[in-house]
């Protein structure tokens, strides 16, 4: 059986025996030796899989410190603005606390996967006639009211259920990798992993961040997010590390994800790639050990398998009709 991760971590989390332990099982994910991708890049990669949280992303280590907090702080409910994974993961957490979950979505800009899984926990979503910014700043101002508790990265509870993939990877690796490899959205992920490692007494690995050219309008819509919320706290770990961003279009993004799925067997959401597809772009020195995160799920985003791939074909129920299709 999992240890939740508020329980696994609870001397490093702002938690104490009044705090709720709200858990789906979230925290000890896996962390994979990628062979071939190992090869393309000359260093030795590992992918942490983020997909294998509750509800399919990185988003479940905070969630269940942030929503832990809301119980015992006496909030009656919770807001999250999102394009995608927050909303999952603040309905499903929100559930399981008996909380009500109100999820503010930019529209047309969140995958159908997401938006099912927060329907299904039973959130009220909104479709908020803008950017993810302003749906956002929305949020933000009812969080101020008091009549809702936020649950973005912009909650500090966020971050430190976060910072725990950076203690399970020193552990699972003996110390940081050379190289951290992720996707930059709004940057919350990036500045809690940074935390982490700080606090594990280790120092940071060099930072490789994967950023759509065209923010507001990639493909890849977990991380389509106009302006990062936490650029500062991004930039001084950058500057730290001696790492690096690079702005990637999203045919690249595309292409790694379809080399995950294709060459690894990791199914993952188009933005997850983003990491790897920097990588790719700039490889590490000969040798490096480097960690990739990867942070949810493929199911997440169905549609874009139809847009990639083409459709099965159609073929008679008899061996030889198959063997020549498999064939041609």
């Amino acid at each position: 059986m999992t240890v939740p991760l508020v329980q696994r971590f609870r001397e490093r989390l702002p938690v104490s025996s009044a705090t709720p332990v709200v858990t789906l099982g979230e925290g000890s994910t896996p962390l994979v030796r990628a062979a071939r991708l190992s090869e393309r890049v000359g260093a030795e990669v590992w992918l942490k899989w983020e997909g294998a949280n509750p509800t399919g992303s990185f988003k479940d280590r905070g969630m269940t410190v942030a929503i832990g907090k809301a119980l015992e702080e006496g909030v009656g409910a919770v807001v999250c603005a999102s394009t995608g994974n927050t909303s999952a993961s603040a309905a499903a957490y929100a559930a399981r606390a008996g909380l009500p979950a109100l999820v503010l979505l930019p529209a047309g800009a969140v995958a159908l996967g997401k938006v099912a899984q927060a329907r299904a926990a039973g959130a009220l979503l909104l479709q908020v006639d803008g950017s993810f910014d302003e749906a956002l700043a929305a949020a933000r101002e009812l969080d101020a009211r008091g009549t809702h508790a936020l649950v973005n990265s912009l909650n500090p509870n966020r971050l430190e259920g976060q910072k725990t993939a950076a203690f399970e990877l020193v552990e699972e690796l003996g110390g940081p990798p050379d190289v951290l490899a992720l996707p930059y959205g709004g940057g919350g992920n990036t500045a809690a992993y940074a935390r982490g490692f700080r606090e594990a007494g280790e120092g940071l690995p060099r930072l490789l961040l994967g950023e759509a050219v065209d923010r507001a309008a990639t493909a890849a819509s977990a991380i389509r997010i106009g302006t990062p919320v936490h650029r500062e706290a991004v930039e001084a770990a950058l500057a730290e590390s001696g790492g690096t961003v690079v702005s990637l279009p999203d045919d690249e993004i595309l292409a790694a994800w379809k080399l995950l799925a294709g060459e690894e067997g990791l199914f993952a959401e188009p933005s997850s790639a983003a990491g790897v597809a920097a990588l790719l772009r700039s490889p590490p020195p000969a040798g490096s050990r480097v960690v990739c995160v990867v942070t949810g799920h493929g199911l997440k985003d169905p549609d874009a398998v139809d847009r990639a791939f083409p459709a099965p074909a159609s073929v008679a129920p008899n061996p030889d009709a198959i063997a020549t299709a498999a064939s041609s």
